[in-house]
C-alpha cells in the first residue's frame, strides 16, 4: 500500500508500507534516489560486510524505517487513509 505524507509547508512524499522490492533488487541505490544519505551509507556498509545478505533483511525493514524518519522530520499523514494504515501497522499511535 502506498501512502502520502506531507510536511508543514505542504510538500508531499509518497512511501510504500511493507516489503521493499526496490531495496531487494537495487539495494543502497533506493535511499540515494529518495535523498536518504544516512541509510544509503548504512546499507552499503552492511551489504559489503555481509556479502549482500543484509540486503534481504533490509528489504523487510527499510520502508518502515524511511517512514519513521520522515515522521521525525515533521511529516504527517496527508489523509485519513494514510493515518489509518500507519496506525494499523503500529508505526504511529491512534
Amino acid at each position: 500500500m502506498i501512502i502520502r505524507l506531507e510536511d508543514v509547508t505542504g510538500q508531499l512524499r509518497t512511501a510504500k508500507v511493507g516489503f521493499s522490492w526496490t531495496v531487494l533488487f537495487f539495494g543502497f541505490c533506493v535511499p540515494i534516489y529518495r535523498g536518504d544519505a544516512k541509510w544509503a551509507v548504512i546499507m552499503f556498509i552492511a551489504n559489503v560486510f555481509t556479502l549482500w545478505l543484509a540486503n534481504l533483511i533490509l528489504s523487510f525493514t527499510y520502508n518502515e524505517t524511511y517512514i519513521r524518519d520522515l515522521l521525525t522530520k515533521g511529516y504527517r499523514p496527508a489523509d485519513e487513509e494514510a493515518r489509518k494504515v500507519l496506525i494499523s501497522k503500529g508505526i504511529i499511535s491512534g
